[in-house]
């Protein structure tokens, strides 16, 4: 069993400064599978300390070693993968089969994805007005990861603070620290100095506020909900750091008349229902032409009946539980009002899925004729809940989409390119799926509005960990 008693600090596992711990379990099976320490703000300051100390020869090494550092955490990474896979399928609930191929995945992909950026940012350029251009390591960054996609948000967090030349304490969430102590292995096995990177376990109130707050911290950078990120940002605004927030989202996904509608409405409940639902980007709102509208919402229904949910160590393409009892009262609260408020069950409904009655497992919910009033068609529900709106005209369609306080992303089907196009420019969102095109790895992730700022992934993600210098040669 990996070890969850100790944090990673200075490049070794040393034994927290206090004494509380927190039992770690398995959304299927409700057992528990582990203890996680939980530090403090004593252990935050041993952290910035060890990077500190890290930091005075690590942002001064060459391109060439941290580019050749970064080649041996791939191969590093390569060897655990499936280490990985298997803890995040135990602490989170992900299907084994989809932990490998994208939440196990995605430490792969990202990296990949930050070495092909790495030459598109140079240290050290010549401006046209003949000034020279510096891109520096920002500092020492902290680091703050959800359970979600535990790995995925790890990757695109650490990978970029070593590869600018950056230190980094990281916080990973206390719910999921299994895959997050397994990524403090992989590191130390590719051989980066000691204090470069630190894993430190903990909840936001204590290690959380402690880094925001740290003066010696230069960057924050943060994954999660609104309202975390909202405390993040006044926690840090006393030191006057950079932090980049990648938060909530109630994606829109827009399906025309003239779009194949059997395989976009397929292809939209599946994305809907991924990772059971727990996706901040996750198209979660179906906005549909009244003309199709029934013809969607016999798609829809019959697609949701095809899914399955079912025990997550077992091979296939079922749905997992819910990561915990606190997110599956959330998720039954939110049915119970989609209900409450007259929306219309289509499929699944309150409770658990018949045979499931040990996890917090939650039959995939369907909710047409919802309008915009509805608190099921506000709010983030984060489970497997899609709701379905219809629309009249394009500008219609194109209001109700915008009609959110989050921007991540937004979805849209359609048979004619031009609509494409013009729709999607109006869309207030940092990414526009078009006709099931997915996310590439080394492309920038992030949203507007509430859904935080900063880009994570490739070029963007890198330049958000380095700071500009220019000289100005007489």
């Amino acid at each position: 069993m990996t070890d969850l008693l100790h944090f990673y600090i200075g490049g070794e596992w040393v034994a927290p400064a206090g004494d509380a711990r927190m039992p770690i379990l398995n959304p299927a099976t409700e057992a528990q599978i582990g203890t996680v320490a939980l530090g403090d703000a004593r252990d935050v300051d041993r952290a910035v300390a060890a990077a500190t100390a890290a930091f005075k020869t690590f942002a001064f090494t060459q391109r060439e070693e941290r580019l050749a550092l970064l080649h041996r955490l791939r191969a590093a990474t390569e060897a655990r993968l499936e280490d990985l896979a298997q803890a995040m399928s135990a602490e989170m609930g992900a299907p084994i089969t989809m932990a490998r191929e994208a939440q196990a995945d995605a430490a792969i992909g990202h990296l990949q994805g930050f070495i092909d950026a790495f030459d598109l940012l140079p240290d050290r350029e010549t401006l046209p007005n003949g000034d020279v251009l510096l891109r520096e390591p920002i500092g020492i960054c902290g680091l703050i990861t959800p359970w979600n996609w535990p790995i995925n948000q790890i990757a695109l967090k650490v990978i970029p603070a070593l590869a600018t030349g950056c230190c980094c304490i990281l916080k990973p969430s206390e719910h999921t620290p299994l895959s997050a102590a397994i990524y403090a292995e992989i590191i130390d096995a590719a051989g980066y100095p000691p204090g470069v990177f630190n894993l430190v376990f903990g909840d936001g109130m204590q290690v959380g506020s402690a880094m925001s707050r740290h003066p010696d911290i230069h960057m924050m950078s943060f994954t999660g909900s609104t309202r975390a990120g909202v405390a993040i940002t006044k926690d840090a605004a006393d030191t006057v750091k950079r932090v980049t927030l990648e938060l909530g989202g109630k994606s829109p996904n827009l399906v025309f008349a003239d779009a194949d509608l059997e395989t976009a409405v397929t292809r939209a409940v599946h994305e809907c229902m991924y990772n059971t639902g727990q996706s901040c980007d996750a198209p979660t709102r179906l906005l549909v032409e009244r003309s199709c509208y029934e013809q969607v919402l016999g798609i829809a229904k019959a697609t949701v009946e095809t899914l399955t949910v079912g025990d997550p160590s077992t091979e296939g393409d079922h749905l997992g539980p819910m990561f915990d009892q606190l997110q599956y009262d959330r998720v039954q609260a939110l049915i119970a009002a989609g209900t409450k408020e007259g929306a219309r069950v289509l499929a699944g409904g309150s409770g658990k899925p018949d045979g499931q009655k040990t996890g917090w497992f939650t039959k995939p919910t369907i909710f047409a004729d919802v309008t915009p009033d509805m608190t099921v068609y506000r709010e983030e529900i984060f489970g497997p809940v899609l709701v379905i709106t219809p629309f009249d005209t394009e500008e219609e369609a194109i209001a109700l989409a915008n009609d959110t306080p989050y921007g991540l992303a937004a979805y849209l089907q359609t048979g004619d390119l031009t609509r494409a196009k013009r729709v999607a420019a109006r869309l207030r969102a940092g990414a526009v799926h078009i006709n099931g095109g997915a996310y590439n790895y080394g492309s920038p992730f992030g949203g507007y509005k509430h859904s935080g700022n900063g880009r994570e992934g490739g070029v963007w993600g890198l330049e958000d960990y380095q700071e500009l210098k220019t000289l100005h040669f007489g």
